[in-house]
């Protein structure tokens, strides 16, 4: 993805979320992705995924069982 698509996805989760501690940065050497981390805290993955001329975004978060504890 590149930097324009990325400032855009922050924004749209920060304004979704109402959070500006959210952030999405680019993965080293990988650009089908992105990662996003709430207060320098990575909590997840983007990807993008493009199918018959139409774009969308996957979030992709996991939740350790501990983490409900």
């Amino acid at each position: 993805m590149n930097a324009t698509e990325i400032a855009k996805l922050q924004t749209y989760l920060q304004k979704l979320f109402s959070n500006d501690a959210l952030e999405v940065k680019a993965r080293v050497n990988l650009t089908d992705s992105v990662e996003v981390f709430l207060k320098g805290e990575h909590i997840g993955l983007i990807y993008k995924d493009e199918d018959e001329g139409e774009t969308s975004y996957d979030f992709q978060m996991a939740i350790l069982d501990f983490d409900l504890e």
